[in-house]
Order: structure tokens, then sequence, then C-alpha cells
């Protein structure tokens, strides 16, 4: 409770990792064939603006994030809500195309594709609990928010083995979102607020429908 009231001596988390992720996203769009995207258009203005939103990050809070200004949050949900709407309609456009039997090159072809949408999934919904849970990544390291913690570490309960002062980062919900999407389940992670428990309902029947219905339409290609 004291971290809800006062503000808690620590650094800002190093931004590298957040921005690998975005980058990652970008590239795993490229290997998207069109027809899973929106169109032509999009398909060359989504990676330009994600960049240019991602340089506006580092230009606006370089080094680490640290600073505490609402431009930059909006930055921060404008560049998540592209990549979730991208993979939003690349996966329905997966399942459709496996449920409508379209035409694959090969078993390969379409596993790659799906593991594509795959890995975006994960990434989106790593951004989401990272930009929300407890205010986001500057709340959290200024012990400056007034909104309650949506998920529960393990490292919380082990001070002893932990660097004093440590608050989830980047990496932390990577690993959750990882977890969630290959177990079904956040594993080690404790979801404790309603929404956080929904997204992570949402995000294992996600990476269930995508990983079943691909490899079972790649198997029927062999």
């Amino acid at each position: 409770m004291a971290e809800t009231t006062r503000a808690v001596e620590r650094e800002g988390e190093r931004r590298l990792p957040m921005a690998l992720a975005v980058l990652a996203a970008v590239g795993l769009d490229l290997l998207v064939p069109a027809d899973f995207t929106i169109d032509a258009v999009t398909r060359i203005a989504y990676p330009v603006v994600l960049l240019l939103l991602l340089g506006l990050l580092v230009v606006g809070d370089p080094g680490r994030i640290d600073r505490e200004r609402p431009w930059l949050r909006v930055t921060t949900g404008a560049m998540i809500v592209l990549i979730t709407l991208s993979t939003i309609v690349s996966a329905v456009r997966l399942v459709r195309g496996v449920l409508d039997k379209a035409e694959f090159d090969s078993a390969g072809q379409l596993l790659s594709l799906g593991a594509a949408v795959w890995a975006t999934n994960v990434i989106a919904f790593a951004l989401w609990y990272w930009h929300l849970d407890s205010g986001g990544p500057v709340a959290r390291a200024h012990g400056t928010s007034r909104r309650p913690a949506a998920f529960h570490f393990p490292e919380q309960n082990l001070e002893e083995l932990v660097a004093a002062g440590w608050y989830p980062q980047f990496v932390d919900y990577l690993a959750l979102s990882f977890n969630t999407a290959t177990a079904f389940s956040p594993t080690d992670v404790s979801a404790i607020r309603h929404w956080s428990k929904l997204w992570l309902v949402a995000e294992s029947a996600i990476s269930l429908v995508i990983a079943g219905l691909v490899i079972a339409r790649a198997i029927n290609i062999m």
C-alpha cells in the first residue's frame, strides 16, 4: 500500500526489450502474405507508422522509461492498438482461410503463417499487460500508481532473491503472455483483477484456436 501513496526511488526500466518486441511485430507482419492483411496500402503504412511512433517514444523519453507525460502514454497506447488491430485482422483471415479450406502452397507455409500470427498475438498481449498494469511502467518504477496491481509475480514474495525495489518490467509481462499462450494459463503469475483474468482467458482462447486449426489443417496438407 505504501507505494500507492508515496514515490519510491528506483530506476525506470530500459526501453530496449519493449522496442525489440515492437520491431519483432513489424518483422512478423512482413511474413504474413498480403491476402491475410487489411490491404496493400495498409501493409506499407503499418510498419512505417509503428516505427514512427516508436521513434517518438525514444525521442520523448530517451534512455530509461521514467517520464510521466500524457502524450507519451497516449503514443504508447496508439502503438499497441495498431499492433492489436493488425493481429486481429490477420488472425481472423487465417482462421477463415483454414475453415474455408483456402489453398496453401505447403504445410510449411501454413505453419509459418500461423506461427507469425501467434507470435504477434503474444507480443500484443504482453504490451497490453505491461501498459495497463498498475498504471504503466513509469508509475510502477516511481511507485506513484493510483491503480491497483492486476498481476502478482512470484518475485514479490522472494525479496531475498531479487534486487531491492524490484518491480515487473516488460520481460516479465512477455513471459506471462508467452506462458498463457502455450500453457493456456499464467503459470507462476496470479491475475488478481477481473480485467486481467478476462484478458488471460481471451489470450488462451485465441492461442488455442489458432494453434489447433493451423496444426490440424497442416496435417491434412501433408
